[in-house]
């Protein structure tokens, strides 16, 4: 080489004859006297170093190959580079007092023994990568496990002992009684070097040995995990010491060397990159972390080229304010125990827990030369730090930490194009059993009491049918009940359970509950489920019967005068009584119409301010499953996964708080000040002369009293503004069904007798939809309706007049276990009797039923975001819901209005 800048540009020129050799450092031509390597560069013996320079610095004109002397005094040797002359190892000292070791001394790993020690088994340099099943003979085994093993023996040497050790943490520490591999040589050293003692008493720590294991007697996991409590308490606010957990890592390199202590902070163990700051939140006590990724394994070869090996401990500090480390105990689920994955099972008593671990290992894979690339690397895809809460604890005590790692074997074969899945998670879990048996107890309760109360109902229903058979209707109608009821005690359970972790959890400072694992909210979602799917039948039940009453408007208002008519066909002019305007029962009709579908709250409203709350205010950020009570979290903070129940618990408490905050709203301010749709609609049935008979059962119903005082209703404005009037000051009678009374509305118990009177009439009313051979051939379909239309208004108007002896009833009020079961304990035998109400004529409105439509839309509402993790697409899909209901509620309602009322539909708008 003549010209070099260090830039790209090299400028080389051939060397003489003479002096064919290339320096080391590349810049001169020199003489060879032993020969050439293949880079053309100076090459000896062994035990010679190469000299090409005089002592102070001159070029030689030929090199030369100066004998290291081995002898006594001096034991010098060539060192690894060959440029200089080094003291020779110790054990060929100790074995030949020379720097040889010859026959029959044995040589193994660069370390000399004696034919007379008793050394440890011959190793098998093996390495077992079961998930290819691949087993292959390891080059940096086949070089260093003998000599490890036999150092560590014989001399227990600290660094060797390591270096076995970490031989067997890269055969994933399983054992086999059978096996010499890395595992077995270092069992063979632990079980025969008990006389060294034991290190700070710890019984699995020995002495000049790294601690590997902590036994394989059974049941000593559980013992070790749970027999003592982390000597420290942690908390949700205050110092660093008190919310950080603080792990400490000694790392060794593979050669066994020990390399520094080092704080995992700084995503040591995170093989994800990500900012320092999302790196160090899973060491907040309480955020349960989340990390995941896919890397090359060309960027894994580069990366770490050597193995580092870690020992994990947890800081803590002593009462006399001294710092203490707390060993990490590790479950490898890779290990093998006389062949078997024990550390796979759930079961704690089989597992075999271990202490070191690595993050990658691309040493044992390597075949032969250990310059080469290996043929199977070894990668940590998947860790786990566990973190356990005392059970009943009060101060955030926790069982010892448990690191659970899981290795992905990979064969190399194109390393550009090969990938790898890791991931690195920290969990935070308690003991859910008494949880859970305080959930089966509440279930079991009101489940129990849910059957009582649809028995109830099933009863008050069978009361109202005018039926005392028990029927397979019956059982039916008890089981659509009991749907409803069960369903409501769902809801109540899982939204107490959702507000309950979400401020216990949330609010607390020092560390009592820990919110459940994913694995552990499948019931709680299970919960969800049935309430949605219980509570959609009800609905659609609910939807059914209010799309199938039966409803009559009976007009009061009587002709005024009469008029001259022509009779058809005879040709005659005759004197009759002046028609009624139908105009006043399409105008209740239509009213009517639109207050089928009002609610109690604006459900637009009610979807879009949850939503606001969620998105915008932030409300959704208390549903992370980290420590942090805050409504707000930067670009910069790492965002903890979701918990499914506080996702629930934060929908479901906002849903409910502005349900309540505008029905409250709606009672006290909008319905008083503003409009009052329901109490309206009864003051214009009276201003119309326009009463409402509702049957809702076969038996009972509603009434709603719309006769005017006036007498008249169809009237010129001048007439109608003086009896308003009138009204006003008190000088005309009460709109009371019962005199001096203003009680217009009424629950009805009718009797059997009343019903067949009126399913009779009703059935002309409606026999236009039957055969054309039943209709009476001397009238039309139109004169047929038209004079059962007559004939139910004249029938109904006398019964409220009280013309029917044989029929007739009475008015009372309901008493309050009446009204408070929602059942009537007096039959109607003889006469139908009235109860005082408070607009209840509602139950067969959107209106009066709105807590079951608030808990379908919050039940909706959850299951489209526990299924797809979207505020935002729950509350579009549950606007869109409400919207199809409403639509064929208002459709089908319709038709119903026009079907038992002879209301033509066109004049339903």
């Amino acid at each position: 080489m003549v010209s070099s800048n260090g830039g790209s540009s090299i400028i080389c020129e051939k060397c003489p004859e003479n002096m064919s050799g290339v320096t080391q450092d590349g810049w001169n031509c020199i003489t060879c006297p032993k020969g050439l390597t293949s880079e053309g560069k100076c090459k000896c013996l062994n035990n010679e170093i190469l000299v090409e320079r005089s002592i102070d610095g001159i070029l030689l004109n030929e090199a030369l190959c100066i004998h290291c002397n081995g002898s006594e005094q001096s034991f010098s040797a060539s060192d690894v580079s060959g440029n200089r002359c080094a003291r020779c190892e110790q054990t060929f000292i100790n074995v030949s007092k020379s720097c040889d070791c010859s026959s029959p001394n044995i040589l193994t790993g660069g370390l000399c023994f004696s034919a007379s020690d008793s050394l440890p088994p011959k190793g098998i340099a093996t390495v077992r990568f079961a998930q290819l099943g691949i087993t292959l003979t390891s080059a940096w085994f086949q070089k260093n496990l003998q000599s490890s093993a036999s150092a560590c023996w014989l001399y227990s040497n600290l660094t060797a002992c390591q270096a076995l050790g970490n031989m067997c943490v890269m055969n994933m520490n399983s054992l086999s009684s059978s096996s010499t591999d890395a595992c077995g040589l270092f069992q063979y050293i632990y079980v025969n070097t008990a006389r060294l003692g034991i290190v700070h008493s710890i019984a699995f720590w020995r002495h000049n040995l790294p601690w590997l294991y902590y036994g394989d007697q059974p049941g000593l996991a559980s013992q070790v995990l749970e027999a003592n409590h982390f000597p420290t308490i942690f908390s949700f606010k205050g110092t660093d010491k008190d919310v950080k957990l603080q792990f400490i890592a000694a790392s060794f390199d593979a050669a066994g060397n020990f390399l520094q202590w080092q704080n995992l902070e700084g995503g040591i163990l995170q093989l994800c990159p990500d900012t320092q700051t999302k790196l160090n939140a899973a060491y907040t006590f309480g955020t349960t972390y989340q990390q995941s990724c896919k890397i090359s394994v060309s960027k894994i070869l580069l990366d770490f080229a050597n193995p580092i090996f870690y020992d994990l401990f947890l800081e803590y500090n002593g009462e006399n304010g001294q710092q203490y480390l707390w060993a990490v105990p590790v479950l490898n689920l890779n290990l093998q125990y006389s062949e078997m994955f024990v550390n796979q099972g759930s079961n704690m008593n089989n597992w075999l827990l271990t202490r070191r671990f690595f993050l990658v290992d691309t040493l044992s894979g390597k075949e032969n030369d250990l310059g080469k690339l290996p043929r199977v690397i070894r990668i940590a895809s998947k860790i786990t730090i566990s973190i356990r809460l005392v059970s009943h604890t009060q101060r955030g005590t926790i069982y010892p930490p448990l690191l659970t790692i899981a290795y992905t074997d990979v064969l190399v074969q194109n390393p550009e194009t090969q990938s790898v899945m890791v991931s690195f998670s920290v969990s935070y879990e308690m003991n859910q059993s008494e949880a859970q048996i305080q959930t089966d107890i509440t279930l079991g309760v009101l489940g129990g009491l849910a059957v009582l109360w649809s028995l109830l109902k099933t009863a008050g229903w069978k009361r109202r049918t005018g039926s005392s058979i028990i029927d397979l209707q019956t059982v039916l109608k008890f089981l659509l009940f009991y749907a409803g009821d069960l369903a409501n005690v769902f809801f109540v359970i899982t939204v107490g359970t959702g507000i309950y972790w979400l401020v216990f959890f949330k609010a607390q400072q020092f560390v009592s509950v820990l919110l459940p694992l994913p694995s552990q909210e499948e019931d709680f979602v299970t919960y969800i489920a049935c309430a949605f799917s219980l509570k959609a039948l009800q609905f659609l039940q609910l939807l059914v019967s209010q799309l199938t009453i039966d409803i009559f408007f009976i007009d009061w208002e009587r002709p005024k005068g009469k008029v001259l008519k022509a009779v058809e066909g005879e040709g005659v002019i005759k004197s009759a009584a002046a028609p009624v305007s139908i105009w006043r029962t399409y105008f209740i009709a239509n009213e009517w119409n639109e207050i089928q579908t009002v609610r109690k709250i604006n459900p637009l409203f009610q979807v879009l301010a949850v939503l606001f709350f969620l998105e915008v205010v932030g409300f959704s950020n208390l549903a992370l499953m980290d420590s942090s009570s805050s409504l707000t979290r930067t670009s910069e903070s790492y965002i903890a996964p979701w918990s499914r129940i506080l996702r629930f618990g934060v929908s479901a408490a906002l849903w409910l708080a502005i349900a309540f905050l505008q029905i409250i709203f709606i009672s006290v301010f909008y319905e008083r000040f503003v409009e009052d749709k329901i109490s309206q609609f009864v003051d214009l049935c009276c201003m119309s002369n326009i009463s409402v008979f509702l049957l809702s059962h076969s038996c009972f119903g509603y009434y709603i009293h719309g006769r005017s005082v006036h007498g008249h209703a169809d009237t010129n404005m001048e007439e109608m503004n003086m009896n308003l009037k009138r009204e006003a000051e008190n000088l005309c009678s009460q709109r009371g069904l019962l005199p001096n009374t203003d009680g217009q509305t009424f629950q009805i118990s009718i009797s059997r007798k009343m019903r067949l009177h009126y399913d009779r009439i009703h059935e002309t009313l409606t026999r236009k939809r039957g055969p054309a051979r039943l209709l009476d051939s001397s009238a039309n379909t139109f004169e047929q309706s038209t004079r059962a239309y007559n004939t139910m208004n004249k029938f109904l108007s006398s019964f409220i007049d009280h013309v029917h002896k044989e029929m007739d009833y009475i008015v009372k009020d309901k008493l309050l276990l009446e009204r408070i079961l929602g059942m009537e304990f007096m039959e109607p035998i003889e006469k139908s009797i009235f109860y005082n109400d408070g607009h209840s004529f509602s139950d067969v409105l959107y209106y009066g039923n709105e807590t079951t439509l608030l808990i379908f839309d919050i039940l909706f509402f959850s299951i489209v975001d526990l299924a797809s993790q979207s505020f935002v697409l729950a509350a579009i899909l549950t606007y869109l819901q409400q919207e199809i209901f409403r639509f064929i509620r208002n459709t089908l309602g319709q038709k119903n209005l026009a079907s038992k009322t002879l209301v033509d539909e066109r004049f339903l708008i």
